[in-house]
């Protein structure tokens, strides 16, 4: 059939933008359709400003501690309403930089704004102020992306919350913040908060914070973020909520009841997928979102989705890898696949929590035979010079060979090392290449050798040391190293 374009792309968020520039490199006649401002959840709500802040927070709490360098400790007045102007200014940078409508107008791709919904299977409207127009598409990619889930919770619509839609959005510095949600977002500004001077209580119904990272990890992580001032109240679920006078009061059940001056409900996101009418496009979707194959097609031959409206993996990084998947699919008719065994997670608390691959659960769970390796941080020469000794790498794989079969790091630096085993796992470099492969030195990255090197001390049997003495006359003595000791 004859269309208006070779790819329409919905929405302009991380997915939508890789998969608007991938097609149109490819030679595809592009329009991407976004209803708010270009870069979405990444640039405006999510990875750019919460890191930004992040930062913030960190040089107020190492201004404060500086005692540990052989500096003064100082103390800081925290100018939030600066801080939070100092966020914004740096979105609006990244903005203009990477996803102003120029850029890619310059590249041939029509950016088209307005509210877009399916009329049938090639064929979506655009609803603009006073104007609706349609556009046709040979393939079309859907990537518009999820919004924060909010659950139903007793008095909920009476109260003033926050959620990462509208926390950077804030003027007024909260004295006591309550954050609903353990996982990643709500760790995160919790720590970011707290080292703002804000008192902050997280509620979680799961008995411990992090819950799709090792136990073994969360668990000093909790103690940091605690030790910080952050206070849990786990294995509460909230029963209802109500605000008077300014203050929200927070039950969680149990007798655990949390006053504070705001809410922050951190609860997870929901595919953007009400509005689309997919069902006149035949496209099925459940309430997790649209349902796509590992190829990021969807029950529409021609029809593909990518990013965060799937409901799987939400991150950016997944966003830009299931675009590069389904443009790949649709325009080049070479079958790719999504790399679902090498996704990294990352924390970005301070300490950074990340792991990639298989936890020891998964394992064990499966049957499959594997070691452990370790190395900590307190031995890790740049993490002594720089005064950020806790955390630790740990590694499951396979004894005999080395094979990597999952990876987690506490630590500094953690979401670069853990790129390290991405890139090793999906390449299949085991624990002995890693080992043999020369890296700089006092680099962070050091840590990746050092657990390598857990390893080959392993591997090392006091019978061979003594085959070699008695081959080459050697004298020293032989070594038995234990499954927990370091070297």
């Amino acid at each position: 059939m004859s269309t208006d374009y070779d790819v329409l792309v919905l929405g302009g968020g991380a997915a939508g933008l890789s998969a608007a520039g991938i097609a149109t490199n490819l030679g595809a006649k592009t329009a991407m359709i976004e209803r708010d401002a270009l870069g979405g959840d990444c640039t405006w709500t999510g990875c750019v400003p919460s890191k930004t802040l992040l930062k913030a927070a960190k040089v107020a709490h190492q201004a404060r501690n500086a005692s540990q360098y052989g500096l003064p400790d100082q103390a800081v007045d925290i100018d939030f309403a600066g801080v939070m102007e100092h966020v914004r200014e740096t979105r609006q940078e990244v903005y203009e930089d990477a996803d102003a409508p120029e850029i890619f107008e310059d590249m041939d791709i029509d950016v088209v704004e307005g509210d877009a919904h399916f009329i049938d299977a090639h064929t979506v409207a655009v609803e603009q102020a006073d104007t609706s127009r349609q556009l046709t598409g040979s393939y079309i990619v859907i990537a518009t992306g999820a919004s924060p889930l909010v659950p139903p919770i007793d008095g909920l619509d009476e109260v003033d919350y926050l959620t990462n839609h509208t926390l950077f959005e804030l003027e007024a510095q909260p004295e006591r913040l309550a954050v609903v949600g353990a996982g990643p977002i709500g760790t995160e500004m919790a720590q970011a908060f707290t080292r703002l001077d804000t008192v902050v209580t997280v509620i979680d119904m799961a008995d411990r914070i992090l819950t799709n990272d090792d136990p073994e990890l969360t668990a000093p992580l909790r103690e940091t973020l605690e030790g910080e001032g952050i206070e849990y109240v786990l294995d509460a679920q909230v029963e209802r909520v109500s605000q008077a006078d300014g203050i929200v009061t927070v039950d969680a059940g149990d007798g655990h009841t949390v006053e504070a001056d705001a809410l922050l409900l951190a609860t997870g996101r929901a595919a953007n997928v009400d509005g689309l009418n997919l069902e006149a496009a035949g496209v099925e979707h459940t309430r997790k979102g649209i349902t796509v194959s590992d190829r990021c097609r969807t029950s529409q031959s021609h029809i593909y989705a990518a990013g965060d409206v799937t409901g799987r993996y939400q991150f950016t990084h997944m966003s830009n890898h299931m675009a590069k998947v389904a443009v790949t699919n649709a325009l080049l008719k070479m079958p790719s696949k999504m790399d679902i065994d090498h996704v990294p997670w990352v924390t970005y608390t301070d300490p950074e929590l990340a792991h990639v691959g298989a936890h020891a659960s998964d394992l064990d769970a499966d049957g499959v035979s594997y070691e452990t390796y370790r190395f900590p941080y307190s031995k890790l020469d740049r993490a002594i010079t720089e005064g950020e000794t806790t955390g630790q790498i740990k590694v499951h794989a396979k004894s005999l060979t080395g094979k990597i079969l999952g990876a987690s790091v506490l630590g500094a630096h953690a979401g670069e090392l853990i790129t390290s085993f991405a890139i090793a796992m999906r390449n299949g470099v085991t624990l002995r290449n890693l080992g043999d492969t020369i890296h700089p030195y006092p680099a962070w990255g050091e840590g990746t050798r050092r657990v390598a090197d857990q390893w080959f001390v392993q591997k090392q049997s006091p019978m061979v040391t003594k085959a070699l003495q008695t081959l080459f006359g050697y004298r020293g003595p032989v070594l038995k190293h234990g499954p927990e000791e370091i070297i």
